[in-house]
């Protein structure tokens, strides 16, 4: 029997190590790990996900996306033919989005954020203080974001806030903390509820996430 090929898209300028807790049994499952290419000049988002889409097999792949690689893989799936759509810590539509991002949709205050700042991540960890808290934060921004890149950075922030899906998708397993910060749960309909879990639990509830997620791409 054939393995089934699992794609995993990590958020907003993350690499694929936000997934180096993730365990699938191997003799089931294959796993791929898709990475964040910078986009060519104002591309779309569907463009940009069709051109991500090629990297999958058109049929029977599963794909996972966390917070905006959950919306990315929601994008990609207008492309693919796929077994399985799950999404963790993200959103299934705009109207799941927080009200701060719709008041700076409206305002369009987006355009005003120094994404800039991110290249000084090392020096705030340095300089920071205030608890351990912060600079554990910062060590962890230090090692899963990857993605420095200005013309990326403005360009998924622009995506994020101005998504234009309505009507959610009635195929997506949606995955989500009951304590997540980015994308709060009471705007959130029809998801499996973690207890604890935050905007990044796919590092700190791994242990869930491996014991349930064959379970849920197999059900």
């Amino acid at each position: 029997m054939s393995k089934i090929p699992v794609y995993f898209m990590p958020g907003l300028a993350a690499s694929p190590a936000i997934f180096e807790r993730i365990l699938l049994p191997p003799d089931t499952f294959e796993m791929h790990f898709l990475e964040w290419e910078i986009p060519k000049k104002k591309e779309s988002l569907a463009a940009y996900a069709q051109r991500l889409a090629e990297r999958v097999p058109k049929d029977g792949a599963v794909l996972i996306g966390v917070s905006f690689g959950g919306v990315m893989v929601q994008e990609m799936a207008r492309f693919l033919n796929l077994r399985k759509l799950i999404i963790i810590s993200s959103v299934k539509s705009n109207k799941e989005l927080p009200r701060r991002m719709k008041v700076t949709k409206l305002t369009k205050a987006y355009k005003l954020i120094p994404v800039s700042l991110i290249h000084h991540i090392e020096l705030l960890n340095k300089f920071s203080f205030g608890g351990g808290l912060i600079q554990k934060r910062l060590r962890l921004y230090e090692k899963f974001l990857s993605v420095r890149d200005k013309t990326y950075l403005e360009w998924a922030i622009e995506q994020v806030v101005c998504w234009d899906r309505e009507i959610a998708d009635p195929n997506v397993i949606h995955i989500h903390g009951d304590a997540d910060e980015v994308f709060p749960v009471k705007n959130i309909a029809n998801c499996i509820k973690i207890h604890g879990g935050t905007h990044i639990m796919i590092l700190n509830k791994y242990k869930w996430l491996n014991e349930n997620l064959p379970k849920i791409i197999l059900g």
